[in-house]
C-alpha cells in the first residue's frame, strides 16, 4: 500500500501510472530486460494491485465520514457559544441604557443647581463690580487717581479694563454737572489707548507673538482697536522691507536694486487688489500715503544708487573684456590737437600716426553688448516702476547717457578708432583688412542699440521734453560714428586699390601685350589679370558680408569705380601688338566678368566702355573712325579714343593719327 501511495504523487497521469506499475513487475517491462515478458504475471499482478486500490479506498472513505460528523458536531459547539455571548451582550446593552438614564437625571440636576446658584451669584458680582467702579469714578471725581491700577505700568491690563468701562458709563452722564470728570476719564482712555498701541507695536518689533496677542485682546474692546490692525500691517511691511533692503544697501547695490524692484512690485500689486474691497471712499489715498511711508527713504536715493550701479558695472564689464584680450585701452585724445589731426583726416584721408597690427581682432564683443543692453534694460524696467512720474523722464535719460557713454563712446567708438589706426596705408604689400569686419560688428550692435531705444526708452519720455534731447544725442551719436566709418570705409577701398595696383606691377610683364612670337600666345588672359580678379572677387564678397542695405551697393559702386579707373590708367601705360591687343581685350573681357559680381549697373557700364576702347588696339585702320563713331564710343572725348589708338605698335608707321585730325 505504500508503494501504491508513492504511485498518486501529483501531477497524476493516469498512463504513466500504469506504465510504471509495469515497470516495477518482474517480467512485466514491454521492452524486455533481464527477465522475458510475462503475461500471467503482469495479470496478476495488476489484480492485486486492483484489490489493494479498493482497500485504500474504502479506508480513506472511512476517514472523510469521520472527518464530516468531527465538522458537524463542532459547528454545533460553534453556534451554541454565540448564541450565550448574544444573550450576554443583551444584558450588558440593557444594563447601559439604564446607566445612561442615571447620568442625564443627575446631569439635569447639576444644571439646575448651577442655575440657581448663578441667579443668586450674579446680581452679587455685578454689585461688587459697581462699587469698584464707583470705587474708581471717586477718584476721577476728586482728580486724585490713588489706586494702583492706574499708576503700576505692569497692571495696564486691567486698568484698561476699567477705564474702557468708566468711559461707557461717562457717555450716559449729564454733560453740564460732569463735565470735568466726563474728560478726565475720556483722557485717561486715550492715554491708556495710546500706551496699548505702542506696548502692541513693541512686542511686534521684538516678535513677542504672546504679548501681541494679549494687547490686541484689550484693544479689541477700545475704539482705537482699527488703528492697531493699521500698525500691524505698516510693522509687518516696515520690518520685511527693512530686513530685505538694509542688509544689501551698502554690500551689494545690484541686490538692492532687484530686492527693491521686486517688493515695490508686489506692493503696488497687492494695493491694487486691496481695492476691490470695501476700504472706505479714499482707499486710494490711503494705500498711496502707506506705500509711500514704507518707501519713501529708498525711493529717494533710488536714481543716485541705480546711476552708480550702472556706472560701476558698465566700466566692469567693460574692463573685464579688454583684459580677457590682454589688451591695454589706449587712451582716445582729446582737445585741440586731436580734433585738428582728425579733420586732416577726414579731409585728406591720410593715416596719421603709425599703423598698429592688431592681429585681426575687432575689439568688439557681442557678448558683451548684450551684457551692457540686458543691464540696462533692467535698469529702465526699474525706473519705470521707482521713479515719481514727474522725474520719469529725466531718470530715464540719465540712464541713456550712461548706456551712450559704455556701448557707444567707450566700447564702438573706441573700436573704430583702433581699427581706424590699424588700417595700412595704401602702398602696404600683402595687407590685412578688417576694417569691414569692424564695420560689420559695429552695425549689428548698432541695430540692437536702436531697438533698445525704441522699445525701453521712447515709451518713458515720448510725451516729455526729454525727447528731443534723447533724439539730439542719439543723432549726434549716429553722425560721430558714421564719419569714422566713412572714413574707414575710404582707406580701406585705397588700400584694396593698392593691393589690385601692387598685383599689376609685379606680375604685369611689358612682353604680355607685345609678345616675341605673336603666332604662339596659348593664354587666355594674363597671370596678372587672373590674380588682380581673385583678388577683387574676394574682396567684393567681404564687402556684402559687412555691409547690409543700401550701403552695399554706395561701397561696391565706389569700390567699382576705382578698380574700372585702375584698370583703365594700368592699360595706358603699356604699347600694344595686334597680338597683344587682343590679350588685352580678353583682359578687360575677364575684368568685366569680375565686374558682374559687384552687380552694379554702373561699374559693368564702365568695364563695357573699357572693352570697347580696347578694340581700337586691334581694329583695323581703315576701320577706326567707323568704331570710334559706334554706340559705346561716340560720347567719349577724341582725345581719350586718341590716346588708346597711340598705344598701338603701328600707330606711326599706319599713319593712324590723321583719323583724329
Amino acid at each position: 500500500m505504500a508503494t501504491t501511495a508513492q504511485l498518486f504523487e501529483e501531477p497524476f497521469d493516469a498512463d504513466e501510472y500504469i506504465e510504471r506499475l509495469a515497470w516495477r513487475t518482474p517480467g512485466g517491462g514491454s521492452k524486455g530486460g533481464a527477465e522475458a515478458f510475462d503475461p500471467k504475471r503482469l495479470l496478476e499482478e495488476f489484480e492485486n494491485h486492483i484489490e489493494e486500490l479498493k482497500q485504500l479506498d474504502e479506508k480513506i472513505q472511512r476517514r472523510v465520514e469521520k472527518l464530516e460528523h468531527q465538522c458537524h458536531r463542532e459547528a454545533k459547539e460553534f453556534a451554541h457559544k454565540v448564541q450565550d455571548l448574544q444573550r450576554s451582550n443583551q444584558v450588558a446593552f440593557q444594563h447601559f441604557q439604564e446607566l445612561d438614564e442615571h447620568i442625564s437625571y443627575v446631569a439635569t440636576k447639576v444644571c439646575h443647581l448651577g442655575d440657581q446658584l448663578e441667579g443668586v451669584n450674579t446680581p452679587r458680582q455685578r454689585a461688587v463690580e459697581a462699587q469698584r467702579l464707583m470705587t474708581y469714578f471717586n477718584e476721577f471725581l476728586d482728580g486724585d487717581l490713588r489706586s494702583d491700577v492706574f499708576n503700576n505700568p505692569d497692571k495696564i491690563k486691567e486698568a484698561a479694563d476699567i477705564i474702557q468701562k468708566l468711559h461707557l458709563i461717562a457717555q450716559e452722564l449729564p454733560f453740564d454737572r460732569f463735565a470735568d470728570v466726563k474728560a478726565k476719564i475720556a483722557s485717561k482712555y486715550h492715554d491708556l489707548e495710546r500706551q496699548l498701541i505702542q506696548e502692541f507695536t513693541a512686542a511686534q518689533r521684538r516678535g513677542e507673538i504672546g504679548r501681541m496677542r494679549e494687547v490686541a485682546a484689550v484693544l479689541l474692546h477700545f475704539k482705537g482697536y482699527a488703528h492697531c490692525v493699521d500698525v500691524y500691517i505698516k510693522q509687518c511691511q516696515e520690518a520685511h522691507v527693512k530686513e530685505k533692503l538694509d542688509e544689501t544697501r551698502h554690500s551689494d547695490v545690484e541686490q538692492y536694486l532687484k530686492n527693491l524692484y521686486d517688493l515695490y512690485t508686489r506692493t503696488t500689486t497687492l494695493a491694487t487688489k486691496l481695492t476691490e474691497f470695501n476700504l472706505g471712499s479714499d482707499k486710494h489715498t490711503f494705500l498711496s500715503k502707506l506705500i509711500k511711508s514704507i518707501f519713501s527713504s529708498y525711493l529717494e536715493s533710488y536714481i543716485d544708487m541705480e546711476r552708480e550701479y550702472l556706472r560701476t558695472r558698465g566700466a566692469m564689464i567693460l574692463q573685464r573684456y579688454y583684459d580677457s584680450k590682454n589688451h591695454q585701452k589706449r587712451p582716445i585724445g582729446t582737445g585741440s590737437i586731436q580734433e585738428l589731426k582728425e579733420r586732416i583726416r577726414q579731409r585728406t584721408n591720410l593715416p596719421l600716426g603709425p599703423s598698429i597690427d592688431t592681429h585681426g581682432e575687432t575689439f568688439l564683443s557681442p557678448e558683451l553688448v548684450v551684457n551692457l543692453l540686458q543691464e540696462t534694460r533692467h535698469a529702465f524696467e526699474r525706473c519705470h516702476k521707482l521713479s515719481d512720474p514727474s522725474d520719469l523722464p529725466k531718470n530715464a535719460f540719465s540712464i541713456f547717457l550712461l548706456l551712450v557713454e559704455h556701448l557707444c563712446v567707450e566700447h564702438i567708438d573706441y573700436a573704430l578708432e583702433i581699427g581706424l589706426s590699424a588700417i595700412p596705408s595704401s602702398d602696404a604689400k600683402n595687407a590685412n583688412l578688417y576694417f569691414l569686419d569692424v564695420v560689420q560688428q559695429a552695425n549689428s550692435i548698432f541695430h540692437l542699440f536702436d531697438k533698445q531705444f525704441n522699445d525701453q526708452l521712447m515709451p518713458l519720455i515720448s510725451s516729455s521734453p526729454k525727447l528731443a534731447e534723447c533724439l539730439h544725442k542719439k543723432k549726434e551719436v549716429i553722425e560721430q560714428m558714421e564719419v569714422k566709418l566713412d572714413t574707414g570705409i575710404d582707406r580701406t577701398l585705397n588700400c584694396m586699390v593698392g593691393q589690385m595696383k601692387h598685383i599689376l606691377a609685379t606680375e604685369q610683364k611689358k612682353t604680355d601685350f607685345r609678345p616675341e612670337d605673336e603666332n604662339n600666345v596659348m593664354i587666355q588672359y594674363t597671370t596678372a589679370c587672373s590674380k588682380v580678379c581673385a583678388y577683387v572677387s574676394r574682396q567684393v564678397e567681404h564687402v556684402r558680408k559687412s555691409m547690409d542695405g543700401k550701403n552695399v551697393d554706395t561701397v561696391l559702386t565706389e569700390l567699382g569705380v576705382r578698380f574700372h579707373r585702375l584698370i583703365h590708367e594700368h592699360l595706358q601705360q603699356y604699347s600694344y601688338s595686334s597680338m597683344g591687343g587682343m590679350l588685352a581685350i580678353c583682359d578687360v573681357a575677364e575684368y568685366r566678368r569680375c565686374a558682374k559680381d559687384f552687380r552694379v549697373p554702373l561699374v559693368l557700364q564702365l568695364f563695357d566702355t573699357l572693352h570697347a576702347l580696347c578694340n581700337l588696339l586691334v581694329v583695323a585702320p581703315d576701320n577706326l573712325k567707323q568704331v570710334c563713331s559706334g554706340e559705346q564710343l561716340t560720347n567719349l572725348d577724341r582725345n581719350l579714343l586718341h590716346a588708346f589708338v597711340q598705344l598701338r605698335v603701328d600707330y606711326r608707321s599706319a599713319r593712324l593719327g590723321r583719323h583724329f585730325s
